[in-house]
């Protein structure tokens, strides 16, 4: 059986395919996570980067942190100058109060909330915020529902349980759409935890089922870019 630990470590092997297939977020939520003014941001387990650009693109001062060296290096080639340290959210490589935010994006179904949260609080200055954000793909729509029969839907329960030292938390949804190409579309799938740790040949049968769903579906046969929806939810808390 492979483990959590397998799952969480996996996404180095195709982080090429990370970056090229997973959608960023919508600007939407990021006004909804973080507080006003100019917050020093951490993304903790950030991956290649895809919610730390948006972050630094706001002109944010924003540090990246993930357990991948694979992950990390992709991350440097597309946001370079961001500072991108090796550590996990149980051992975060940053000095106490350092941060006015810690975000962690996909990323806390993989944490030992337990350890985690005293050390995010640790980071943080009084007050500051912890926001979770997740992109989950909306299944209401036939083809997208088809999808998740082939790679596997979205985690039911993606543990968005944040206790003390933090106060009580909020949570919202945003509702989107993000145009992606065929091969992003394939990508997206070959970034998955599940399908990088399949043997090659289970791999490409996935592989193979999704090329078969493109070339078929009326929603998706003969176009050049397909409008995928997702809904993105959010959580944030405040320390106490």
């Amino acid at each position: 059986m492979i483990t959590v630990n397998e799952h969480a470590s996996s996404f180095g092997a195709a982080a090429d395919a990370y970056e090229r297939g997973r959608p960023p977020y919508p600007s939407e939520a990021l006004d909804w996570l973080l507080p006003p003014g100019e917050p020093r941001v951490l993304d903790l387990g950030a991956g290649t980067g895809k919610l730390t650009r948006q972050v630094r693109d706001r002109g944010l001062d924003v540090v990246a942190v993930d357990p991948s060296p694979g992950m990390l290096t992709e991350l440097n080639r597309v946001v370079p100058g961001v500072p991108g340290h090796l550590g996990s959210a149980e051992s975060i490589p940053l000095p106490d109060r350092s941060v006015d935010v810690v975000l962690v994006a996909q990323a806390w179904h993989w944490v030992d909330a337990a350890r985690a949260l005293p050390e995010i609080a640790r980071v943080l200055t009084p007050g500051g915020r912890l926001g979770l954000i997740w992109n989950v793909r909306d299944e209401r729509t036939d083809w997208v529902s088809r999808l998740g029969a082939i790679v596997g839907s979205a985690e039911t329960d993606r543990g968005n349980r944040i206790t003390a030292p933090f106060g009580p938390p909020e949570a919202t949804t945003f509702d989107w759409t993000h145009r992606v190409k065929p091969d992003e579309l394939l990508d997206l799938v070959a970034s998955r935890s599940r399908i990088i740790l399949l043997p090659a040949d289970e791999r490409a049968a996935v592989l193979a089922q999704v090329r078969q769903l493109m070339a078929t579906h009326p929603a998706l046969l003969g176009r050049a870019e397909y409008d995928l929806p997702y809904i993105t939810e959010c959580t944030r808390a405040d320390l106490r």
